[in-house]
């Protein structure tokens, strides 16, 4: 019997026949879930007291380029989008570590964005943002904008697809490259962020003010 390409692919089970593509009803379901928990993040950060958009610009202004100026964070993205994409990478390296290809990408999707919208919503609770400004040098940080956070799960969602794309070593130069790109532009990065959020380093925020 002559068995061609097709045929074996007939024969691999549906589940792995569909790894990593958007081609079957079931990936409906974690579409679904994936814009709900979107949406219920949005309403939990106005719920916090989040506004929607700089109340310092107009919407029409999609970009803010000055990371320490009162409209970073408050605009639809900014140099600091470029650690949530990092977020992304890192999101689709762990998730495929941990499931193997055993799970289609639209849940991988949906697990990252879920964790992402989690963060946006612990980053803008009243004890991180009073973390921020005493830890940090962000003392005019009140939190993102509504729409910001939005823009920081896109950023992320964006991360984790062009994780997919370039694989686990060109990944890694890509974050290890916006990472310097960060340090060398705006005096922060996302590893920056966590060390300083985390275990607070005098001489890093000295260097931050341009000390």
């Amino acid at each position: 019997m002559k068995v061609t390409a097709k045929t074996q692919e007939q024969n691999i089970p549906n589940n792995q026949n569909r790894r990593f593509v958007f081609e079957s009803r079931a990936d409906y379901l974690p579409r679904l879930l994936m814009s709900a928990v979107v949406a219920a993040a949005l309403f939990a950060l106005h719920l916090q007291g989040r506004i929607w958009w700089c109340k310092w610009d107009s919407p029409l202004f999609l970009w803010s380029s000055d990371a320490w100026s009162k409209h970073s964070s408050q605009h639809l993205f900014d140099p600091y989008s470029f650690t949530h994409i990092l977020h992304g990478l890192l999101y689709y390296a762990a998730l495929f570590l941990i499931f193997r290809r055993r799970v289609s990408l639209t849940w991988l999707l949906f697990f990252a964005v879920s964790v992402e919208a989690g963060w946006e919503i612990l980053e803008n609770s009243n004890a991180i943002i009073e973390r921020y400004r005493t830890a940090t040098i962000s003392l005019d940080y009140f939190g993102d904008s509504i729409a910001n956070s939005f823009g920081d799960i896109v950023s992320c969602a964006i991360g984790f697809f062009v994780a997919r794309k370039l694989a686990f070593w060109r990944s890694l130069l890509l974050f290890a490259f916006i990472e310097i790109v960060l340090i060398f532009t705006i005096r922060d990065s996302l590893l920056i962020n966590i060390i300083m959020l985390v275990r607070p380093v005098e001489w890093i925020k000295t260097w931050q003010t341009g000390g």
